[in-house]
């Protein structure tokens, strides 16, 4: 079963995550910040897994440290979902439009943490969300899931649609490439790291 559950509990944030990579789409969502919510909720959905998430959060102060903490713990989920990642697809790339906006996503589930966030005017709010966390909370979840992620959000005018773009795009993208296709580790050195 390729599936985790990570409990994160700092002083600034009480975390539990579950993570089921072959599961069916099931998810429960709260993280204490409403857009955030309804951002890991179009996660769960478009990318197929089981997901859950719990976060008791200092969003007193803001939602920083939430998301970021949120992003860390979704990136170690997925190592440890991942195993050996022996017949995985490692790399995937996806575009997705949200009426206005376009959003592209390229993973290679490589080991090897990397992000690339084209994305211009991500600035402001959406709601009470901050919109400059999305790019901490993928820079999270590449780093301690050691994913190569190029996001590149073509364009758009409306926030709101712009942050959906880019996170179903995500969520294709990383159930693509986490998906079993052969038996053997995809790369040619022997070792995904």
């Amino acid at each position: 079963m390729r599936q985790a559950e990570i409990v994160r509990d700092t002083k600034e944030t009480k975390i539990r995550l579950a993570l089921d990579i072959d599961g069916k789409g099931n998810y429960s969502v709260d993280t204490g910040i409403g857009f955030f919510d309804h951002m890991m909720t179009l996660f769960a959905c478009h990318s197929g897994f089981d997901f859950t998430v719990r976060c008791e959060g200092d969003t007193r102060v803001d939602g920083h440290h939430s998301v970021e903490d949120i992003g860390i713990v979704l990136g170690k989920a997925i190592v440890q979902s991942l195993g050996d990642k022996v017949g995985i697809k490692r790399y995937a790339s996806v575009t997705i439009p949200m009426d206005e906006s376009l959003a592209s996503v390229t993973i290679d589930v490589s080991g090897r943490p990397f992000l690339v966030f084209n994305a211009e005017g991500m600035s402001g709010k959406v709601g009470d969300f901050d919109i400059e966390l999305v790019e901490e909370f993928f820079r999270a979840v590449a780093n301690y899931g050691g994913i190569t992620l190029h996001i590149n959000l073509h364009y758009g005018s409306n926030s709101h649609h712009k942050i959906e773009a880019i996170f179903k795009a995500f969520a294709r993208a990383l159930g693509e490439a986490v998906k079993i296709v052969g038996n053997t580790l995809p790369s040619s050195k022997g070792v995904l790291e």
